[in-house]
């Protein structure tokens, strides 16, 4: 698949608050992408764990599945509350959540999703869905907290991966459609101190082995080169770099605070081989303060 105009926005439910949430920003996205919404509620037969397919009208348990055709229609609801004329569709598919979304994610220009919907533990701040979707999915997944802002740049974090490139352009592109300013954020580390912990200054190493101004030079080179080309593409686009000697995780949730969106590879340098979500995604993912874009791959298509 080489081109997506025309897929639609995804977004899935499950009759959660922070579910609703998601909706009414997945309509907001499919009205500024002026694509249609499709809105998925992922359905298992309680007990047995697996669908049922025509069976399942004689079993007792059809009421769930009434249930579930209300949670989709109160969903599409709200999502019309955004835009009387947005084409919005709601479908009921059954299987368990997380293979229901990555298919569908297949032919999707966007994936949404709440960041936390029913069924987890209170405590925990990010679903397993959530976490699982963000690291497998087919196309970009944007994780909703709340209400977004409807002000601030877009944050984009940078290290120089090829996941951060694809990241990147997407960030470009969401900055582009909102009119706003592009914040290019590379944290680094000093190298590891002699008790094998990172540090966020030099001056504990020893022996000193590397030379502070030539490390810094080169982060920056990084960063530069990083944002160039899409800066070109994207002219109308405000960028501001932001070099920062940090905790790339703590640095990106921190920029987050003052966002419209944050947007980050879901693999970084030195993962293995995409299998799972990086760790600084997944710890952005658990703390980020505005909504989370995570970009696995994008497959060709553009970020509109």
């Amino acid at each position: 698949m080489t081109d997506r105009s025309g897929a639609p926005v995804v977004v899935g439910v499950d009759g959660s608050p922070s579910a609703l949430d998601a909706a009414r920003v997945a309509a907001r996205e499919a009205v500024a992408r002026h694509r249609p919404l499709r809105v998925v509620y992922a359905f298992q037969w309680p007990l047995l764990g697996t669908p049922l397919g025509p069976v399942a009208a004689a079993l007792p348990d059809e009421d769930l599945r009434q249930e579930a055709d209300k949670v989709v229609a109160e969903a599409v609801d709200e999502a019309r509350k955004v835009d009387a004329d947005l084409d919005v569709s709601g479908v009921v598919a059954e299987g368990a959540a997380t293979p229901v979304l990555l298919r569908e994610s297949r032919e999707a220009a966007l994936l949404v999703l709440g960041h936390r919907g029913l069924g987890g533990f209170a405590e925990l701040l990010v679903g397993s869905v959530c976490i699982d979707l963000s690291a497998r999915a087919h196309c970009p997944v944007l994780v909703v907290r709340d209400e977004p802002r409807a002000d601030g740049p877009v944050v984009v974090g940078v290290d120089g991966s090829a996941l951060s490139h694809e990241a990147i352009g997407f960030a470009f592109g969401e900055a582009a459609r909102r009119g706003t300013t592009l914040v290019a954020v590379h944290a680094w580390l000093y190298p590891a101190a002699a008790t094998g912990r990172e540090v966020s200054g030099p001056g504990d190493i020893l022996p000193l082995v590397y030379d502070p101004a030539e490390l810094r030079a080169e982060e920056e080179r990084v960063l530069a080169e990083a944002v160039a080309g899409w800066s070109e593409r994207y002219p109308e686009v405000p960028v501001q770099r932001k070099l920062i000697a940090g905790a790339p995780a703590r640095t990106l949730v921190e920029e987050s605070g003052h966002a419209q969106l944050t947007v980050v590879g879901a693999h970084g340098r030195g993962s293995l081989g995409g299998l799972l979500l990086g760790s600084v995604s997944q710890a952005v993912l658990h703390h980020v303060r505005s909504p989370l874009a995570i970009v696995r791959h994008r497959r060709g298509h553009t970020a509109g």
